[in-house]
């Protein structure tokens, strides 16, 4: 059974930096993940992409976060991180880490990013 297990959110300043992490688990069978993903969703709003990252190493990042945040990966796709930085209050929202193989879809259950102002 696939896990994905978020962590390094928490509470905040403005202007400051957070890493997030994602780690996935699984059972006996190996799991050959193609891509890695970060989405937000914030109290009231909708679910925004924010990152990707491809077993090759080729990114993409949504608008909001693309000069101010950066997603890597272990070589294994094991795990994947999203380097935050320059914090803003309306970067307060739940983390969700999501892992791909083929059209297979596997979500963590998010970690709270809180940016105090």
């Amino acid at each position: 059974q696939v896990q994905l297990e978020e962590s390094g959110g928490g509470l905040v300043e403005a202007v400051g930096s957070l890493r997030l992490s994602c780690t996935a688990t699984y059972g006996i069978d190996t799991i050959n993940f193609n891509v890695f993903a970060w989405n937000r969703q914030a109290r009231g709003k909708q679910r925004e992409f924010v990152a990707a990252i491809t077993r090759g190493g080729s990114k993409n990042y949504g608008d909001a976060v693309k000069v101010r945040f950066t997603i890597t990966r272990t070589s294994a796709m094991t795990a994947t991180f999203l380097q935050m930085h320059s914090l803003k209050a309306e970067d307060t929202d739940v983390d969700y880490c999501n892992a791909a193989r083929r059209s297979q879809v596997y979500w963590g259950q998010g970690t709270q990013v809180t940016v105090s102002s």
